[in-house]
């Protein structure tokens, strides 16, 4: 048998961790040994939003938590960048596998490419188009950085292509979709998040707001007034604050108040939010990963920005966009789809996500990459 392959797997953000954790199983189970360290950025520092994600999602502990924290996107990412080089010379891993679109993200594909280690990235492809964004110029970034592209969808596939990376591309099906698979009914059975708050299923909308577009105080302040406007007129709207956009709301847009039916409560756990949009008759976000799941959740969407890099939600109006300042809530609660809310996602079919097993696909193509390259 050939020797372990040891590779290391660079996170920091909630999204990351939900991605890492159906990874960290396929890699768990692979013909070929694999050795995966985990280095937590400390990008997402607030237990809500980090430890308890490890917890729940059975994630094997961080090899290493780099402590970075919040900041300034340059200052931040140098931080990064100094911190996972040093780890990475130590190491001398066979590849680098980075998640996503953060700070922590580039920070791990451009400390890899600089010492000549293979980069690896999940979810590579999308686009906004946007690029006031930051999480548009990390993707671009790091998918010029990386070796293999591990495209989630044929959108993501095709958007390679026209920037020549096809060569480097494989479709492979998204990891939050084997994730929600894994965790659904592990959700439904298991999280009293419901009883908590004492909402009942069908009762109530699901709302986040946590991008850097959307959390300026004016930007916030605009939002919120819909937010208000919206749980007025369609009922009431559990809001689990995140913490970017707690520090504004404390600091700049100090005498907001919530309306009657905005429930405003702390982060949730991975569990217990998808029991929460499992259980909710819509859901309001400016989260990538959100619009995917009440996708896969069967839940409509209204998508707090004016794009989605997910096309594939937008099919039969699953997923609306209603603009970055919250003006087109109302005219898309009013023409939702009917949806039924059920506790599981169905059978994994092959569609625009997959199989579900899109884990299993990207340890096979990382294997065959090092050998590649050994």
């Amino acid at each position: 048998m050939s020797r372990p392959l040891r590779t290391v797997s660079v996170v920091g953000a909630r999204p990351q961790f939900v991605k890492l954790a159906p990874v960290a199983r396929a890699m768990a189970s692979s013909p070929r040994p694999i050795s995966d360290a985990i280095v937590h950025t400390g990008q997402h520092y607030d237990e809500s939003m980090s430890k308890v994600f490890f917890d729940e999602l059975e994630i094997p502990r961080p090899t290493i938590n780099l402590g970075v924290g919040s900041g300034p996107q340059g200052a931040q990412t140098a931080r990064m960048l100094e911190a996972i080089e040093r780890y990475l010379l130590e190491s001398s891993p066979d590849a680098v596998i980075v998640y996503g679109d953060t700070n922590s993200t580039l920070a791990g594909a451009l400390a890899a490419a600089k010492l000549h280690i293979p980069v690896v990235h999940v979810e590579a492809g999308l686009r906004s188009f946007n690029r006031r964004m930051p999480e548009e110029l990390n993707r671009i970034a790091t998918d010029h950085l990386s070796q293999l592209l591990c495209a989630p969808t044929a959108t993501a596939m095709s958007n390679l292509a026209l920037e020549g990376l096809s060569p480097r591309a494989k479709l492979t099906g998204d990891v939050m979709y084997d994730a929600v698979l894994f965790s659904a009914k592990l959700a439904a059975s298991h999280s009293a998040i419901l009883d908590s708050l004492r909402v009942r299923a069908g009762a109530f909308g699901v709302a986040t707001v946590h991008r850097a577009e959307n959390t300026s105080p004016a930007e916030l302040r605009t939002l919120l007034g819909a937010l208000n406007e919206a749980a007025e007129r369609f009922g009431q709207i559990v809001f689990p604050v995140h913490p970017r956009t707690a520090a504004v709301l404390r600091e700049a847009v100090r005498d907001w108040q919530p309306g009657r039916n905005l429930r405003v409560i702390e982060p949730l756990g991975y569990l217990d939010m998808l029991a929460l949009v499992q259980a909710a008759r819509w859901v309001l976000t400016d989260s990538g990963g959100l619009q995917k799941e009440a996708y896969f959740l069967g839940r409509p969407c209204v998508t707090l920005r004016n794009e989605t890099e997910w096309l594939e939600t937008l099919n039969n109006d699953a997923n609306q966009i209603a603009g970055s300042d919250g003006a087109g809530v109302l005219a898309a609660l009013e023409h939702l789809p009917a949806a039924v809310p059920r506790t599981s996602p169905g059978p994994a079919e092959r569609g625009p996500f997959g199989d579900g097993q899109a884990a299993s696909h990207i340890v096979a193509a990382v294997c065959e990459l090092c050998e590649h390259e050994s």
